[in-house]
């Protein structure tokens, strides 16, 4: 079994950025620069065979370059915050991006994604911190705000069955074509 997502690399200028905020937050575990990510479609545990389809279906993904940029920070887990991200800007051709990848897992024999895509990158991982520290932080950077960058391929990667997941490996890149 190996287990996989598909995502949007982050170029090193904007890695930069975000880890200029991953500061303030005592017992946040923050991720690591190389693992930044915006992840496409979550596959999860599949046997190797099952990978290879996966490798064919996002391999006739059709896509030309874009321009994105990230804005804003967020947290999830509500009043019980587990993790802290940078948004992505609201961008037409990543939601068309994401939905050729969640049709590509569906010929893959692959359940649907229950969850509503939405795009960020994970700066931090969340535990036992107090949820007015992560809402300060919030307000504290809710302007952030990257220029924007080109897409010009996507990644299939591999992750460890932990908390966490990283160090992330990639499998698999596809250009634009």
């Amino acid at each position: 079994m190996i287990r996989l997502f598909t995502a949007l690399e982050i170029p090193d200028e904007i890695a930069a950025r975000l880890i200029g905020l991953q500061r303030g937050l005592e017992d946040a575990r923050w991720i690591e620069p190389e693992d930044f990510h915006i992840t496409l479609r979550f596959i999860g545990d599949v046997p190797e065979d099952v990978a290879d389809e996966i490798d064919l279906a996002l391999g006739q993904i059709p896509f030309k370059p874009f321009e994105l940029s990230l804005e804003g920070v967020g947290a999830f887990g509500g009043a019980e915050p587990h993790a802290i991200y940078a948004g992505v800007k609201p961008n037409e051709t990543l939601n068309i991006l994401q939905g050729r990848h969640e049709s590509a897992m569906r010929r893959a024999g692959l359940k649907p994604e229950p969850r509503k895509f939405m795009p960020h990158v994970t700066l931090a991982r969340l535990r036992h911190v107090d949820p007015a520290e992560v809402y300060s932080f919030i307000a504290a950077n809710n302007l952030f705000a990257t220029p924007t960058f080109e897409v010009n391929r996507f990644v299939l990667y591999s992750a460890r069955s932990s908390v966490g997941g990283g160090p992330y490996v990639a499998e698999r890149t596809y250009p634009t074509n």
